[in-house]
């Protein structure tokens, strides 16, 4: 919908809001608040070594988003920041919401993307080049999949015992919740080796029937018809529509007869412009990632015919992110 004056105002100052919380997060605010006896800015500023000034400013911020509430100088929390903001709260959002703060510079350098249609950062930076980022980076991912995880798996269908090949698995939060709601499924998870290396520490109660491979699915071939399942979550969004053929063909001869493959990705709808969420996650894409876009469901079921699968079916998947769960089936 069209903006009218006053939302275009509030949109040019809109990265206020997100600066207040990547602040507010970085402090780890929102834990404090919850753990204080004595939550007003003064005893929070003492007892983190803040300035009680700036502090105040911070938290006042906060309050003025919706991220805190405030009664006299005491400070508490909003059901929803209580839920998603605080470490290991149920909906423990920290994790994942430390990616946005990463690639929060690159977008400052948006322009730069349309003068030269590459990336404004080396994409390796968070896939092994700096280790504290590729950590953070896997992290987010793990929190991000934390998220939306649990709804996902049981959509997926697996049949009991399902041997399971997890591509670009990340940290491989997928193949762990995957692995908790079956006792009989193994999977095999590949990524980039800095990428394994976390998923080995996040998999490792399950560790005796998921494995962590060091690989790159551009390349890689896999045993033929060897998984009931090949699993491409998230990451799609990355490689060009040659690139995303190809590996969905190399897929395609690792499924037994009857194995599914299941693409969970944002996508978009055929003009690229909804939802707005998938159309500004291929910019953020873009920023990152030499081949960085969103696709859209008519192009992904384009591939997977062309891959020898049949059956193709897409579905939005339950809130908060605007993903979708395509299937199709090797005949």
């Amino acid at each position: 919908m069209p903006l009218n004056i006053p939302e275009i105002v509030s949109l040019a100052s809109a990265f206020y809001g997100s600066s207040v919380l990547f602040a507010t997060l970085e402090l780890d605010l929102f834990t404090a608040i919850a753990q204080a006896d004595d939550p007003t800015a003064e005893a929070l500023a003492q007892a983190r070594g803040l300035d009680p000034r700036g502090l105040r400013l911070l938290l006042d911020g906060a309050v003025a988003v919706g991220l805190l509430a405030k009664d006299g100088g005491r400070y508490a929390l909003t059901p929803a920041a209580a839920a998603s903001l605080v470490r290991g709260a149920p909906h423990d959002l920290t994790q994942a919401i430390a990616y946005n703060r990463d690639v929060y510079p690159a977008w400052g350098r948006l322009a730069q993307l349309a003068r030269t249609g590459r990336p404004v950062e080396p994409p390796a930076l968070h896939l092994g080049d700096d280790p504290a980022r590729t950590r953070r980076f896997a992290l987010a991912m793990h929190g991000r999949a934390l998220g939306i995880g649990r709804a996902i798996v049981p959509m997926l269908g697996l049949p009991k015992g399902a041997r399971v090949l997890d591509l670009a698995g990340g940290p491989g939060t997928y193949a762990l919740l995957m692995a908790q709601a079956d006792p009989d499924l193994t999977c095999d998870t590949y990524d980039l080796p800095a990428i394994a290396a976390v998923a080995r520490e996040i998999t490792a109660p399950c560790a005796d029937r998921i494995r962590c491979h060091a690989g790159d699915y551009h390349t890689d071939v896999w045993p033929a018809e060897a998984y009931d399942a090949v699993t491409l979550f998230g990451c799609l969004h990355q490689e060009s529509p040659e690139a995303i053929l190809g590996i969905l063909r190399r897929a395609a001869a690792a499924l037994r007869p009857g194995g599914q493959l299941c693409v969970l990705d944002m996508m978009t709808g055929p003009d690229r412009t909804t939802p707005p969420f998938s159309a500004l996650f291929a910019i953020n894409m873009a920023l990152t990632a030499q081949n960085g876009w969103v696709f859209s469901d008519a192009e992904l079921r384009g591939w997977c015919e062309a891959a020898g699968l049949v059956g193709f079916t897409c579905a939005p998947v339950p809130p908060p992110m605007p993903h979708f769960l395509a299937k199709a089936v090797k005949p």
